[in-house]
């Protein structure tokens, strides 16, 4: 029984790891710098952990500068203050994110960004790369149903797996501009929804972030922790990443 949880929570951090520190800190804000093999290496991580909900980092970061730009205006692609339910609000950010990767509709100059691995992105984006994502993890889940004695309620896993980018989307999006406290007016409704953010790994310092967006440690009071910021001070011992003198703010 223990086995297919353990399998969710794995899947659940490497996935929200990939998003929080490749797609949001790198690709969006240019917190920091890496050289192109460890860029490939954490393009290919991203892949691999958000499988069949992979994000391109073009995408993402155009959406997520805008974001920071108009945050809980009529522009923004995805305030809670927009939209009457968490649903809809996701059905209008799934409809912008696909227009930007499929270059329907074009971002202002300030906002773009070129593909990290343009190959990579494309794969990521086919029908034919989610389903067989997909089609893993329901095999993982059927093996363990057969041969280890796996309870069959762990089957209502799955969906998370399929969607566990739009899930963390949601979920950061809709509480971090909702609920909780806040240190600073940003003139925008962003929150901090929890002050140990093990959840969601630093995501839901969104009032912290929002007002320091080029900070790469999302806590900013003495008992606010972020996960990931441990993580990066690593990175940056190890000389894998080195701090960005200029990153993106918006």
């Amino acid at each position: 029984m223990l086995i297919p949880i353990i399998f969710l929570i794995v899947h659940w951090y490497l996935s929200l790891f990939s998003q929080t520190f490749f797609l949001h800190r790198y690709a969006a804000h240019k917190m920091f710098l890496m050289n192109k093999f460890w860029e490939r290496c954490f393009s290919l991580f991203t892949y691999i952990t958000q499988g069949s909900s992979y994000l391109s980092p073009r995408a993402y970061a155009i959406m997520h500068r805008m974001h920071h730009a108009f945050s809980d205006t009529p522009k923004d692609p995805h305030s809670p203050h927009n939209s009457s339910n968490v649903f809809t609000m996701m059905w209008k950010t799934k409809d912008i994110y696909i227009a930007y990767v499929r270059n329907n509709m074009m971002p202002e100059a300030r906002f773009d960004m070129q593909p990290i691995w343009e190959r990579l992105e494309k794969l990521g984006e086919t029908w034919f790369s989610r389903l067989a994502w997909g089609t893993a993890y329901t095999l993982v889940y059927i093996f363990l149903f057969m041969y280890a004695d796996m309870p069959w309620w762990c089957f209502l896993f799955i969906p998370i797996h399929y969607l566990m980018g739009p899930i963390h989307g949601a979920i950061v999006n809709w509480s971090g501009h909702k609920y909780g406290y806040s240190n600073f007016d940003n003139n925008d409704k962003s929150r901090n929804s929890l002050p140990w953010d093990f959840l969601m790994l630093g995501e839901l310092f969104q009032n912290n972030h929002h007002k320091l967006p080029n900070r790469v440690n999302f806590g900013a009071r003495w008992f606010e922790f972020d996960p990931t910021y441990p993580v990066i001070k690593v990175l940056l011992l190890l000389r894998i990443i080195r701090m960005n003198p200029n990153p993106i703010g918006h």
